[in-house]
C-alpha cells in the first residue's frame, strides 16, 4: 500500500488511474467492433474462399506434377 504525504499526490495517482480506465475502456471498444466485424458472413466467405483457392492451386499443381 502506498503512502500518501499530500493531496496532491492522492489527485495525481486519481487522475492517472481515471485516465488509465479511459483507454482501457477505448480498447475495449476497439476490440468489439473488430469481433463484430470478424463474425459477419462476409469475412467467412472472404476466409472460405481463400482457403478454397489456395486447396485448388494445390490441387492444380499436384495433377501438373504428375
Amino acid at each position: 500500500m502506498k503512502n500518501y504525504t499530500t493531496f496532491e499526490e492522492i489527485e495525481y495517482d486519481l487522475k492517472r488511474l481515471s485516465l488509465e480506465r479511459q483507454i482501457a475502456l477505448e480498447e475495449l471498444k476497439g476490440v468489439k467492433s473488430e469481433l463484430k466485424d470478424d463474425l459477419k458472413p462476409v469475412h467467412w466467405m472472404q476466409t472460405v474462399f481463400k482457403y478454397a483457392s489456395k486447396y485448388g492451386s494445390l490441387l492444380l499443381l499436384k495433377k501438373i506434377i504428375k
